[in-house]
């Protein structure tokens, strides 16, 4: 059985990548998980210069899933290079930088620094992070902004572009679009979805930052539906995720339309997933007979539902 999928020019494993944020640079598991039997590595979100982000607290559990509005803490690209990523090459991590900036020369001059790092295989653009009020939200919020950003980074690198699509706006499908237009490689999507949790004894926000982005199965079936949408608009390769915790979510989101997924909130629950996921995909695969996993993407059959009712 084939488990490997393309995104672009870059052909991984298998399909599952882990998500940024919640994977710290993947040095951290590295001890627990062999990181080069991953799909790939999203590692933690990266300025040009260290960023403290929001104080604490700033995680809230919530009913099938949570709330974070950790304001993208970070230890900076060039620390990054320096300190992470020899140890995610000796590990042999395929490795996918997201990357965040207030504006789009500093998406840019990022784009630049990874370029000449020997280890980094791709480029995810953050800009859709529901947490902090500056930057990349202000571009994925806008259609014009959006192809602005992917354009100029497009120009700046050779790596896989992909950026990372906010599930906060009306029409997600347009933002794809716009993201092909402007030359990426991929998309991923979704990013979490703006909510608030209060403590009502006190009436006080349980956020420093009173809102942060949701994450976890509670929404999963709106992602789907998402990357389906995102599937009927454009031909780039979807990476999709939000709330996977089984092999089944993950065949959920290939079938729906993505090449490759991303776990997020499930790998803090159970840090070894992963191998109970691509054990749950390889069953699926020999009950179904089939040979190459990415025959499997946008497979869904409409018109089943359709028959079946009109024969009822």
């Amino acid at each position: 059985m084939d488990l490997s999928v393309a995104i672009g020019s870059l052909r991984i494993p298998n399909p599952l990548i882990a998500a940024s944020g919640c994977f710290g640079y993947g040095v951290e598991y590295a001890d627990s998980v062999d990181l080069s039997s991953l799909g790939g590595v999203a590692v933690k979100g990266l300025f040009l210069a260290p960023r403290e982000g929001h104080v604490p607290p700033r995680i809230v559990e919530t009913p099938s899933g949570m709330l974070n509005a950790i304001g993208l803490q970070g230890i900076g690209v060039h620390r990054f290079i320096d300190e992470k990523l020899p140890e995610l090459r000796e590990r042999k991590a395929t490795v996918f930088v997201n990357i965040c900036g207030t504006t789009i020369d500093e998406y840019v001059e990022l784009a630049r620094i990874l370029s000449d790092a020997d280890g980094v295989h791709a480029i995810e653009l953050n800009i859709s992070c529901p947490n902090i009020k500056e930057g990349g939200i202000t571009f994925g919020c806008s259609l014009p902004g959006t192809h602005n950003v992917v354009s100029a980074v497009r120009r700046a690198t050779r790596l896989p572009v992909i950026p990372k699509l906010t599930p906060n706006v009306t029409d997600v499908a347009s933002f794809a679009r716009a993201a092909e237009e402007a030359g990426a490689d991929a998309i991923s999507l979704v990013n979490t979805f703006l909510a608030m949790a209060i403590d009502v004894e006190t009436r006080r926000p349980k956020l420093t930052n009173i809102v942060g982005g949701l994450s976890g199965p509670a929404i999963r079936p709106i992602a789907v539906r998402m990357v389906y949408e995102c599937r009927q608009a454009v031909k780039l390769p979807i990476i999709g995720m939000g709330g996977i915790a089984t092999a089944e979510d993950v065949l959920e989101f290939m079938i729906a339309g993505a090449t490759a997924v991303q776990v997020g909130t499930a790998s803090f629950v159970d840090p070894f997933i992963w191998t109970k996921l691509l054990d749950g995909i390889r069953a699926y695969m020999r009950r179904h007979r089939i040979e190459t996993l990415s025959d499997l993407t946008g497979t869904l059959d409409t018109t089943a539902r359709h028959k079946a009712w009109i024969s009822s």
